[in-house]
This record gives structure tokens, C-alpha cells and sequence, in this order.
């Protein structure tokens, strides 16, 4: 939300005291003072008119999980074990995942507590790339790479998929990086050619690649840099 919006939300001020705090400068965002009425404020931010403080703001997590095999993407569920039970209970409130994966599915997963972080990260119209590393039961043909640049005709959704970028790096073995999401897309996709996926893992979403040092349930606070990446 805009700051002047912020202010003028409350019921302390009303839109000219607003300009004049700001004019005046004794807005402070993040410890910062502004005297600008656009600068975002957001639910992590703290905000102070003087020594009065007006939003305390709350600690925003941003989270690098890998995701085993056998534990669903969820934040609950009666049946299975989710990938929230892989953190420690203190890390859990509020926590959603950026991108979810099938439960047999394994790699990069990100949890976080900004939804809009979490948003740019997974709308559609960002397109960004998620790259997954595929096995199949069967040979890899050179034949598949074309049309999986073509898309795939998916019936129950009545859609052809965007253009995929498939790499084959071994006899039954694949790079495959696509911009959609789709219900089971990767295996839909080798279904196609009647070529059972039998493992699947997810090695990047966009700049984020999955650390190598993290073993399967392992994690890790993502950095600054990570973060600013999205």
C-alpha cells in the first residue's frame, strides 16, 4: 500500500496532516525517513511517525527446502507427512510454498511468508522457467526435443502447452525446462510417447537453483541476494 494511503487509513490523521508529516519528514519507513507518499509499505514493514509507532511489521522468511521423496506439498494434511514437518514447529506459522511438487517428486522448494514475493515467483504471465531433471523407463528420442518445443494438445484443459526446452543427457535420462505448472505436465508430456517418468526432480525455478550442499529434507534460509533475484 502507497504510505500517504497507509496514513490517511488510520484514524489519527486525516489527508492534509499526511502531507504535512510528510512534507516535514517525520515519516520513517524501516528506519528510514520519506517524505515520499508512494513508498510501499508492506505487512513486514515498520513504520514510526516521531517516537510513535504505527506498524511494528513482522520478520519476513524466505526458505530453500529439498524436498524428499513420500511427503506432500502442503502445510497440513490428515494422511501424509508434508514438507512442513520436515522444519522445525517454530518456522511454521504462516509459512506457504512458492510452486508445489507431486508427491514422488523431488528438489527445489521454496517457503515463504510474502505472498507477494511468493506471486511474482509463480504468476503465469512471469513465465519463469522451472528446470527438472527426468528419468524414464524408456530410450529418450531425438525425436521428442521438437515436439516438446511444440506443445502438447491437453484435452481436459482443452490447451496446448508453451514451448518446452528438452535436453537429453543420457539414454533414459533429461534436462527439461518449462513456464507452465500444468497438473502432472511433466509426465503428461512423456506420456505422450508412451514413456513412463520414473523419477522426477526439480533443480531450479527461475535464478533459484537448489543448493547442492542441502541432502533431501534438508534446508536453508535463502540469501539476500537470492531473495532480490524474484
Amino acid at each position: 500500500m502507497r504510505l500517504d494511503r497507509f496514513l490517511a487509513n488510520l484514524p489519527t490523521y486525516n489527508r492534509q496532516h499526511v502531507r504535512l508529516l510528510l512534507a516535514q519528514r517525520r515519516v520513517r519507513v524501516d528506519g528510514q525517513a520519506t517524505a515520499d507518499p508512494l513508498h510501499e509499505v508492506r505487512e513486514f514493514s515498520r513504520v514510526e511517525v516521531d517516537d510513535q509507532l504505527l506498524q511494528a511489521g513482522r520478520a519476513a522468511r524466505y526458505l530453500m527446502l529439498h524436498k524428499p521423496t513420500g511427503c506432500v506439498s502442503a502445510t497440513r494434511d490428515p494422511q501424509h507427512r508434508t514438507v512442513l514437518d520436515l522444519l522445525p514447529r517454530e518456522l511454521h506459522e504462516d509459512l506457504h510454498i512458492a510452486g508445489r511438487l507431486d508427491y514422488n517428486t523431488t528438489g527445489l522448494m521454496l517457503l515463504t511468508n510474502d505472498g507477494q514475493w511468493s506471486r511474482r515467483l509463480t504468476q503465469p504471465r512471469t513465465r519463469l522457467e522451472k528446470i527438472y531433471r527426468v528419468r524414464t523407463e524408456a530410450p529418450i528420442g531425438e525425436h521428442y526435443i521438437d515436439k516438446f518445443h511444440e506443445g502438447f494438445y491437453f484435452a481436459f484443459e482443452d490447451l496446448t502447452t508453451l514451448p518446452a526446452r528438452l535436453e537429453i543427457i543420457g539414454p533414459h535420462e533429461a534436462r527439461l525446462a518449462i513456464v507452465e505448472g500444468r497438473y502432472h505436465q511433466v509426465k503428461r508430456m512423456f506420456g505422450y510417447f508412451q514413456n513412463k517418468v520414473v523419477a522426477l526432480h526439480r533443480e531450479r525455478m527461475g535464478p533459484i537453483a537448489l543448493d547442492p550442499a542441502l541432502a533431501p529434507g534438508q534446508f536453508r534460509a535463502l540469501t539476500a541476494q537470492e531473495i532480490a533475484l524474484i
